[in-house]
C-alpha cells in the first residue's frame, strides 16, 4: 500500500532536551497503526512533532505526498492531519455544539453534523449542555468528533481510552472500526494494550525516542513474551 505518511530520521527537542532520536514510521492510507512504549518513551511527542505543534525538529515528515514539517501549524491542518490530544481540549463554557462546530472544515470529505450524531449518540444528546457537564467519555467523544468534522485524512489520538470505564472503551473502539471501515488513516498511542490489539494493523513499539521494533497484528502472540517484558503488560 501506499504510504499517507511517512516519518524519516525525526528528532524533537523542548528546549535543549533531545527527546526523539531518528524517529522512523510509515502508515498507509486506511491503516490503524499503534505505537506502544512504556511513559516518557516519546510517544505523545512523536503525535505532536508529526503535527507541528513541537516546533524544534529536524528530519522529515512526508504526508500526503508533501514533507509538512516546515509548515506552520495551520497548514498541517489544512494538509489533512487531525490531532486529538489526551487532555482533550474541551471549552468548558462552550457547549458540545459550539465546541463540536469550532474548528474550521479544513478540506472536502468530513463527516456532517447527522452522521457525527449517529456514531456519537450520546452528543446528540447532551449537544445543549456545557463542556463541564460532560463525563470523561463524552469528552473523548466530543474530542475525536470535532476533528472529524474538519475533513481531516489522518486522526492522530493520543491515549483515548485514559481513565475511561470499560463500557466507553468499547464504545471507542466499535468507533475506530467504523472509521477504519470508512477508509480513515489513524494513528494511536495507547497503553490500554488489550484495546490497542482489537483496533490496530500493526504495532511500532517505542523506548527512549527510539522505534525499536515494528510488526503486524498477525504477529502479535508470538510477541507476546516482549511486549510484556517491555511494556509490563
Amino acid at each position: 500500500m501506499t504510504p499517507l505518511l511517512q516519518v524519516s530520521d525525526l528528532n524533537a527537542w523542548y528546549g535543549e532536551s533531545h527527546v526523539l532520536h531518528g524517529v522512523n514510521m510509515t502508515v498507509a492510507e486506511g491503516e490503524t497503526v499503534c505505537i506502544l512504549g512504556r511513559n516518557g518513551m516519546g510517544k505523545t511527542t512523536t503525535l505532536r512533532s508529526i503535527m507541528g505543534i513541537v516546533r524544534k525538529r529536524t528530519g522529515r515528515i512526508d504526508f500526503a505526498g508533501q514533507d509538512v514539517l516546515a509548515m506552520p501549524l495551520h497548514r498541517t491542518a489544512r494538509a489533512g492531519l487531525g490531532f486529538v490530544p489526551e487532555e482533550r481540549g474541551i471549552f468548558a463554557t462552550l457547549t458540545v455544539e459550539e465546541n463540536l462546530m469550532l474548528p474550521p472544515v479544513t478540506a472536502p470529505g468530513g463527516m456532517s453534523i447527522a452522521e457525527i450524531h449517529e456514531l456519537f449518540p450520546n452528543l446528540k444528546e447532551r449537544r445543549n449542555s456545557p463542556g463541564t457537564k460532560l463525563s470523561g467519555g463524552e469528552q473523548q467523544m466530543l474530542a475525536m468528533a470535532r476533528i472529524l468534522r474538519t475533513g481531516a485524512r489522518c486522526l492522530l489520538l493520543d491515549e483515548p481510552t485514559e481513565g475511561l470505564a470499560p463500557v466507553i472503551i468499547q464504545a471507542i473502539g466499535d468507533v475506530l472500526r467504523t472509521l477504519k471501515a470508512r477508509g480513515m488513516t489513524v494513528v494511536l498511542v495507547e497503553q490500554n494494550f488489550r484495546f490497542a490489539s482489537k483496533v490496530a494493523d500493526r504495532f511500532y513499539v517505542m523506548d527512549h525516542g527510539v522505534m525499536t521494533q515494528e510488526f503486524p497484528v498477525g504477529e502479535l502472540d508470538a510477541r507476546m513474551g516482549m511486549l510484556h517484558e517491555k511494556l509490563g503488560v
